[in-house]
This record gives structure tokens, C-alpha cells and sequence, in this order.
């Protein structure tokens, strides 16, 4: 197979960027034809660093559902756990996130770079030192906040109360044996104590539902009550989809609160679903990572080192919000206005 010039050149530029070195063995995991083309030119990237690198093939099987978290085919696959264990870095083009076996492999000491975005979106939202900067210092701030608390002017209102869980930090490369992270992205986020989140949320048109890759249409209110979403309401469609999405899982655990976090990345696009036209190639990371927004997300925890694994997560970034850490303000209606993480020239 023939590889691009400019994705051979893209790739070993991220995988500098990820510390790799000779001598070292650089793991792909891919899925049955999943990514196969991103999936050569990596490993073409890794030998060009002077890595050992191959290709480790597993059979999807029956696809997921959209939105589905946890379930991938290395679950009761010991041998493919023990080579990905064996490797110092694992790019990952199935899926692990959320789940016990992505935590083993980084246990082992293995960094793990999650690439699951069509090459226009790796070029466009390519990280830089400077988005590590600002990610990082997002997370120091998390790491001594005790309370985080957004609002916005449709009426959300809700305070996390903060300190129980760990916070982590997406950049879009890794270098750090046992860290992980997801090229392309750009965030900081953490999950709220056990218990500890009451508020309401009130998404907003144009908000963002990531499961199914659109826009929100019409508002809706969740009343958040000691982490646990207890109401849906609204007149349009969206409140009765989110609500009979969350319903077809069958785990009350699916209306947890999860993380919390804002996006950096003056790169992302958040109109992206709006000119696409490769909805179905196209992952979420635009969405997820869009300077100003604000993370808002139901379902697992695991990746924090909880214990709710539930298989339903959804993504709900949110526009033109307020947030505050303790008294210290870092968004005011969707702008990042703290100084140390704000960029004043964005594409």
C-alpha cells in the first residue's frame, strides 16, 4: 500500500511528539478494516523513529450501537492483553476508553494514544506545546479547586463539590509511561464527589449531543440531585430522545453525572457537524475540545477511577456558559477569560 507523503509526515511528527524512540515497540490495535490505512502509516511513522512496531488485528464482531462505552473485543482476550502489555506504547484505533481492560494496559506502564478521527481532523486540530500548556494548567487548577460551578444565562445552575477523584488532561499526545490520551483533543477534566453535585442544566439549540452527532434543537432541563440526574423535561423532541436513550440501557447507573471539564482548542470547530460531510467517519473531538465550551457528560467514571462502568455515555457540550473554580472565574459566556489559559488569536 501506497502511504501519503503528508500523513507519513503528520504521523511521525505526533509520534516525536510522543517521546517514541529506538528500540521501542509501538503496538496498533485496530479492528477488523477499521482504519487500516491510518493504521500503516503509524507504523511506517514508528520505523521511522527506530521502533519495533506491528499491526494487532481483533474481530469487532457484531458493531456496537452508537454510544455504547466499555464494550470492546479485548474483553476475555487474555493473549491480546499480554502482548498490548508487553508494549511501551499501544495506539489505539478500537476503543478502549471506559473500560477495565484500557486501565490493565496502562497499569503495565503503557502509554496509549486513542486516534479514532479521519485525517482532516488530525491535521486540523494537530496539538502544539502551547495547547499542553494551557490543558495542564486547567488540571493544576482542578487538582486544588473544591468546587466547581457553571451557569448560563438559559438557567443552568449547578455546583460540583470536588477533591474525591483525580483529574486528567487531554492534549493530544502522550509521553508519560501509563498515560493516556486522545490525538486530536484539547481539555482538562475531572468528576465531582460521590454524592456531591446538585444544580439544574438547561441545554440550549446548539448545544451538542455527541451520541448522535447533532445539535441540540430545543431546551431541556435536568435537575441534577446529589449526582444523579432525577428529571428530564422539555417541549420539544430532545428531552424525550436523551431520555429514551439513556432508558434502552437498562441502568439506572446510565444517569449518573460523569466528568466535568472546558474545552481549549482554538482549533476545533464547533459548527464542524454543520459542514461536514463525513458524519459517519467523523468522531467527536471538535466537539468535545471547542475553546470555551463546557464538558457537561452522564454515565461511566472508570477512566477517573471510579466504579460506575455503565455502557451508556453521553457527551453534552455546551455553549456561552459561565464557570467558576472556588472564586476564581474561567469562562464568561462561552470566552475563556483567565489569562494563563486564554489564547487572544484564534483561526
Amino acid at each position: 500500500m501506497k502511504l501519503d507523503a503528508e500523513v507519513l509526515e503528520l504521523f511521525t511528527q505526533e509520534l516525536t511528539l510522543c517521546g517514541v524512540k529506538p528500540g521501542e515497540t509501538v503496538v496498533v490495535l485496530t479492528a477488523d478494516d477499521e482504519w487500516a490505512e491510518n493504521a500503516n502509516a503509524f507504523m511506517a511513522a514508528a520505523g521511522r523513529l527506530g521502533a519495533h512496531t506491528f499491526n494487532l488485528n481483533v474481530r469487532r464482531g457484531q458493531r456496537n450501537a452508537v454510544g455504547v462505552q466499555g464494550r470492546h473485543p479485548l474483553v476475555g482476550n487474555e493473549p491480546a492483553m499480554r502482548t498490548l502489555k508487553s508494549a511501551s506504547m499501544v495506539i489505539d484505533m478500537v476503543g478502549l476508553l471506559f473500560s477495565r481492560e484500557q486501565a490493565e494496559i496502562q497499569a503495565a506502564g503503557v502509554r496509549i494514544l486513542r486516534v479514532m478521527e479521519p485525517f482532516h481532523v488530525l491535521k486540523q486540530m494537530f496539538p502544539t506545546e502551547d495547547l499542553r500548556r494551557r490543558v495542564e494548567y486547567a488540571k493544576g487548577l482542578l487538582e486544588k479547586a473544591r468546587q466547581l460551578r457553571f451557569t448560563s444565562a438559559a438557567g443552568t445552575d449547578i455546583v460540583y463539590q470536588l477533591g474525591q477523584y483525580p483529574v486528567m488532561s487531554e492534549y493530544g499526545y502522550t509521553y508519560e509511561p501509563g498515560r493516556w490520551d486522545h490525538f486530536p483533543s484539547g481539555f482538562s477534566f475531572t468528576q465531582g464527589n460521590d454524592g456531591g453535585i446538585d444544580g439544574v442544566v438547561v441545554l440550549q439549540p446548539g448545544d451538542i449531543l455527541c451520541a448522535f452527532k447533532q445539535y441540540v434543537q430545543s431546551p431541556v432541563t435536568l435537575c441534577v440531585e446529589k449526582g444523579m440526574v432525577v428529571d428530564i423535561s422539555g417541549e420539544g423532541t430532545d428531552a424525550q430522545l436523551i431520555k429514551s436513550y439513556i432508558d434502552s440501557f437498562h441502568d439506572p447507573r446510565a444517569y449518573a453525572v460523569s466528568h466535568i471539564g472546558w474545552g481549549l482548542n482554538e482549533k476545533a470547530r464547533w459548527y464542524q457537524f454543520a459542514v461536514t460531510r463525513q458524519l459517519p467517519v467523523e468522531h467527536v473531538m471538535n466537539a468535545l475540545a471547542f475553546y470555551g465550551n463546557v464538558l457537561f457528560s452522564l454515565g461511566p467514571n472508570l477512566e477517573l477511577g471510579g466504579t460506575n462502568d455503565t455502557a451508556c455515555h453521553l457527551d453534552l457540550p455546551m455553549r456561552r456558559c459561565n464557570l467558576w473554580l472556588d472564586d476564581v472565574q474561567i469562562l464568561r459566556e462561552g470566552d475563556v477569560i483567565h489569562p494563563e489559559m486564554r489564547v487572544e488569536h484564534r483561526p
